[in-house]
């Protein structure tokens, strides 16, 4: 695919999970920016690819399991964006992360930019927190030139497993006690954050940060969706055997619970993306309504 829209002169990104929320609001925020990006894609024919594609985007065809596809995904380029996430099991997680990690070395990338999750570093024991906390430990071992980041619970998943609308009601329901605080980020500011490190000149370049844009409790957040909707709202704690059949969900929702849970650092995140979303703001700027996400 070519990228001639695009200068070539501009900085070359590679992105791993660009055709999902997280790695497609990376390449979003690339692209506003002026980079040039290239994608990794299992089947360069599907929509999602051919959708970046249309948008000046390099793909570049293979996977996490394929070396040689990584290699060939990193060739050339000046910095190198990569995520992992679960849905194959937590140990394929690691492998995964470790994979590009080895990749990124091989090929001598000058910069290379983790998206983990916050708190991965204080063994917080939840499986699918530990899984990238292995892979932060293998970057390092590395020596590569690396800054990660760490999100905080994403505000789109609330939206979409937390919120529902009965009776003209608005209910949200977490197993989270109504006097403990969650934070929170629009997956749309992971990708303005990760954008402005990979592009250089931020103050976290070659450490690590965790990012979010709000943190209310459950009572806060029923006030916030309600006003949004238009209806009136209530918040309703749920035990943790609620959410036990969900993997280690009950793991990190036990986790929140035992404050302090995450810690972002607040004002380095406004720094680098000036206009980070509050969750009132993420509502009024995506859209969401009732019955939307699964609301």
């Amino acid at each position: 695919m070519t990228t001639d829209r695009i200068p070539s002169a501009a900085p070359f990104v590679a992105v791993i999970g660009a055709t999902g929320r997280q790695g497609g609001s990376v390449v979003d925020a690339l692209l506003e920016r002026g980079a040039r990006v290239r994608a990794l894609v299992r089947d360069p024919g599907a929509a999602g690819a051919r959708s970046l594609a249309d948008r000046g985007v390099e793909l570049s065809a293979g996977d996490l399991d394929d070396a040689v596809s990584l290699d060939r995904l990193f060739a050339g380029v000046d910095a190198a964006f990569a995520m992992t996430t679960p849905r194959g099991g937590i140990e394929h997680e690691t492998a995964s992360g470790i994979a590009a990690a080895d990749a990124a070395a091989r090929a001598r990338v000058p910069h290379f930019v983790f998206s983990s999750v916050g708190g991965a570093e204080r063994h917080t024991g939840i499986p699918h927190f530990e899984s990238k906390r292995r892979v932060e430990e293998h970057l390092d071992a590395l020596g590569l030139h690396r800054t990660i980041i760490r999100p905080v619970f994403f505000m789109d998943n609330l939206a979409a497993r937390s919120v529902s609308v009965e009776d003209r009601r608005v209910v949200v329901r977490m197993a989270l006690p109504p006097h403990v605080p969650l934070e929170m980020v629009a997956v749309r500011d992971i990708g303005r954050v990760a954008a402005a490190i990979l592009l250089g000149g931020t103050p976290v370049e070659g450490a690590s940060l965790e990012i979010a844009g709000d943190r209310l409790t459950g009572d806060d957040i029923a006030e916030a969706v309600g006003l949004h909707a238009g209806l009136p709202a209530r918040y309703e704690a749920l035990p943790l055997e609620a959410v036990a059949p969900f993997g280690d969900m009950a793991q990190m929702f036990r986790w929140f619970a035992e404050t302090p849970a995450y810690q972002a650092d607040f004002a380095t995140t406004r720094e680098i993306d000036p206009e980070l979303l509050d969750l009132d703001a993420w509502l009024a700027q995506s859209g969401w309504r009732p019955g939307s996400d699964g609301g």
